[in-house]
């Protein structure tokens, strides 16, 4: 069998225009330039996605967090901050989970926003990614000196090869430990993913059983002492809803350790069934941990009598309780070493599916035959976060975690409205499939691919363009506008309403253009049918995100708003970042990409391409 490309432009290819490659899109089945190098093992099951999850999500700022959070914004209704925080990050959860379970790749929200979206974006996503897991890893790292002197009595007691040190001459203070027990988690995730969740799963449990004893210890001495936080003249909300819901926005924070589960999909053994079950049950159980630990303490303790620094173990010991400090600490460790594990874990393969597209070096997506894991990916991830948990401090860089999760929280709920209502009809034909083969097949004629003209800009040529009326022509074009604008007004809103030094009649004028924008497309899309085809992109009898498109354009409205309210000083070392790898995209991941050569034709006809390379090569 043949094949012959017959392009409607003289077989120009559409991709080569000077902006056309950053809207590519690659195809949902991409394993195909991969499977040559090796896959990733498939041993994950629901329990151990659980546990990497929950590990992922709490750290020891939860034993922080309340104490801060209720003193500050929320009071006696912390437990409902909580509540609304995790409301929030289940939105997210949800757009996740329906793409975990329709295209199982490495790779998270950048996979995501790759398929839907287009190669720049995933590009960013990838590199805002790459930054948020190398930083919380390594602040993550830095904590464990702290928590790890507690339980044995003082930092004093360390090993001198454990404890910090000041370089007089550098003027920094080095972390031995902190690079040590980096180093170790590298070396077991390098063993192998079954392994790995193993050990996940065992220090999860006792960061678990520790929250556990606060809940039940707390409950028997709140029950005892009569619960006298909530006993207050102020009621439950001693700053108001406003203040319960700035709460809210702090400890959403605390949820986002989730998209975790999503990294490891080509893991799974079953994704369609259990991703979105890893997915939804570790952000179920952290939820229900968060508010039980928030009931207890800001009842046992008036809010405003709470220890910002330990709350936990300081309304313990106001209680007589003191040698419970032992049991809190040891929790802490464990979650620190946890959320190490779940902070490192990600990266590589991340590392791995961007250097699979040909966005990064190949060296990141080399996959060890014996463990099958990303070993070399895996080695560099850690060695750059041990190298910066010992000579910085990076508590300092923590609100650029954020970024890089609300982008990507942000590119997956967009993911989504497009997936529904706009699914991609093209896939690129990689270059080494192009050449002509002058054969025949059985009935004695060519076979010929029809190439579409510019479908790698399908997003903003094709379905940005303005269309007057809906009908089969100009629908697509006429819903990615509707889509376009939507996310215009959402982000006209937000930054109107958080905006304060703006003039009142100009905030007023620009929240009135971005509701107008918001509501016209929520009625819109709700109006009109989602696009058939949504059911042949990658597997679609996996999870289904309710509520479409209700709940994605409310996940991208409170991300935005997150987003807008983070410091400017956040947003400067940020866009410092992304302006870097902007740069490494456009002279090394532009011209090296997989799709650099490739041309679209319609999905149907991708996969015989594929099947008259293989006959060809027989």
């Amino acid at each position: 069998m043949g094949i012959l490309v017959d392009s409607q432009d003289g077989g120009e290819n559409g991709t080569q225009g000077s902006w056309m490659f950053f809207t590519r899109r690659k195809k949902v089945d991409s394993a195909n330039e991969s499977s040559s190098k090796g896959q990733l093992a498939k041993e994950l099951t629901v329990p151990q996605l659980m546990a990497i999850g929950v590990g992922a999500t709490i750290g020891a700022g939860v034993y922080v967090l309340v104490g801060t959070v209720a003193r500050e914004h929320s009071g006696p209704s912390l437990v409902i901050s909580f509540l609304v925080a995790g409301f929030a990050a289940a939105l997210s959860a949800f757009c996740y989970a329906e793409l975990a379970s329709r295209c199982p790749s490495a790779g998270s929200a950048y996979h995501y926003s790759y398929l839907c979206v287009g190669e720049g974006v995933a590009w960013l996503i990838g590199w805002a990614l790459i930054l948020e897991y190398t930083i919380s890893g390594s602040a993550v790292a830095r904590g464990i000196t702290p928590n790890l002197a507690a339980l044995v009595g003082g930092a004093e007691n360390l090993p001198v090869f454990l404890s910090r040190h000041h370089i007089p001459g550098l003027d920094i203070v080095v972390d031995p430990c902190a690079a040590i027990v980096t180093f170790i988690i590298t070396a077991l995730l390098c063993f192998g993913i079954k392994e790995s969740a193993m050990v996940q799963s065992v220090v999860t449990s006792v960061n678990v059983c520790a929250l556990m004893f606060v809940i039940l210890a707390g409950g028997y001495l709140g029950f005892k002492s009569g619960w006298a936080g909530y006993k207050l003249p102020t009621g439950y909300f001693p700053f108001g809803v406003d203040g319960m819901l700035a709460g809210s926005a702090t400890v959403f924070f605390a949820y986002i350790g989730f998209d975790a589960v999503a990294s490891t999909a080509e893991e799974v053994k079953n994704p369609q069934r259990d991703l979105p079950l890893g997915i939804g049950g570790s952000l179920f159980l952290c939820c229900g941990l968060y508010m039980m630990v928030s009931v207890v303490i800001v009842g046992l303790v008036p809010y405003y009598a709470i220890d910002p620094d330990t709350p936990i173990s300081s309304a313990f010991a106001d209680h007589g309780m003191q040698w419970a400090a032992y049991i809190i600490n040891v929790g802490a460790f464990t979650a620190l070493c946890a959320s190490l594990m779940g902070g490192i874990l990600p990266q590589p393969r991340i590392l791995m599916a961007m250097a699979r597209d040909g966005l990064l070096p190949p060296l990141f997506s080399d996959i060890n035959k014996h463990t099958q894991v990303p070993v070399k990916s895996t080695i560099a991830t850690g060695l750059v976060a041990a190298v910066l948990a010992f000579a910085m401090e990076v508590s300092e860089l923590a609100g650029m975690v954020s970024v890089g999760t609300l982008l990507a929280f942000t590119a997956v709920a967009i993911s989504v409205l497009i997936l529904r209502y706009i699914p991609p009809e093209d896939s690129p034909l990689p270059g080494s499939l192009q050449e002509p083969i002058i054969s025949v097949d059985s009935s004695g004629e060519h076979i010929r691919l029809v190439v579409k003209e510019d479908v790698s800009a399908d997003f903003i040529s094709k379905y940005l363009s303005a269309g007057n009326y809906l009908h089969d022509g100009n629908r697509r074009k006429v819903v990615g506008w509707v889509i376009a604008l939507t996310c215009l007004g959402i982000f006209v809103l937000t930054y109107a309403a958080s905006d304060l030094v703006l003039p009142s009649s100009i905030r007023f004028t620009l929240c009135g253009v971005g509701v107008t924008l918001l509501l016209f497309g929520l009625v819109f899309l709700t109006c009109i049918d989602q696009d058939d085809a949504r059911h042949n992109f990658g597997n679609s009898t996996g999870f289904t995100c309710p509520l479409v498109p209700l709940l994605p354009i409310t996940c991208v409205l409170i991300n935005s708003y997150l987003l807008i309210n983070l410091e400017s000083g956040t947003w400067v070392r940020v866009s410092i970042w992304l302006a870097i790898g902007l740069l490494v995209y456009v002279f090394y991941g532009r011209t090296h990409s997989m799709l650099k050569d490739a041309v679209y034709v319609p999905a149907a006809q991708v996969d015989d391409a594929y099947h008259a390379s293989t006959s060809c090569l027989a």
